[in-house]
């Protein structure tokens, strides 16, 4: 199995691929042979969380917009 590294960006848009299921076979495969799993779980750790808050500051805005 090689290793090759793969640079930031693609693991952030392989995360976000991920998110909403579009992720090519070639690019599965490309992520599997990369890395070690920790940059992927990391990273995908951390949009999950700016995710969340992102979700929680809109629905506070629209909210109090409303009352």
């Amino acid at each position: 199995m090689s290793t090759k590294k793969i640079n930031t960006l693609k693991v952030i848009l392989s995360v976000l691929s991920s998110f909403i299921g579009i992720q090519s076979e070639k690019n599965r495969e490309r992520d599997f042979s990369a890395r070690s799993p920790l940059y992927f779980i990391i990273i995908g750790i951390l949009m999950t969380l700016l995710f969340i808050i992102a979700l929680y500051y809109f629905v506070n805005n629209l909210i109090s917009f409303y009352q």
